[in-house]
């Protein structure tokens, strides 16, 4: 896989909230959904938080660690935490030539 998450398509963005979550460390699918409400906003349902979950195992970009009793914790792998580095880098470039572009309007207005 590219060390980015475009191969992801429309689940990219799922993917980089749950990739920004599993680089503070190893986290279940509650913890999951709990740590990107808090810092995102944002409330995955179970039914995108476990798809993208079983894609990104698949793509090798992040690994189940042993159950902890019904709790299966998830961690990222070097490869996902390179393709989260590549996904944050893009998303800020293009956020800084939106808000460049957004001063330089309202400096014209």
């Amino acid at each position: 896989m590219e060390n980015d998450l475009s191969a992801l398509g429309r689940y990219a963005g799922p993917a980089t909230l749950i990739l920004s979550s599993l680089a503070g460390g190893p986290k279940h699918g509650y913890a999951l959904t709990k740590d990107i409400e808090e810092f995102a906003g944002v409330r995955l349902q179970p039914g995108t938080l476990y798809g993208a979950l079983s894609r990104l195992e698949q793509s090798g970009l992040i690994e189940a660690l042993e159950a902890d009793g019904r709790r299966l914790p998830y961690r990222l792998t070097d490869v996902g935490r390179a393709a989260l580095h590549a996904q944050l880098a893009a998303q800020r470039r293009i956020a800084d030539v939106g808000l460049r572009r957004l001063s330089a309007g309202w400096a014209a207005s």
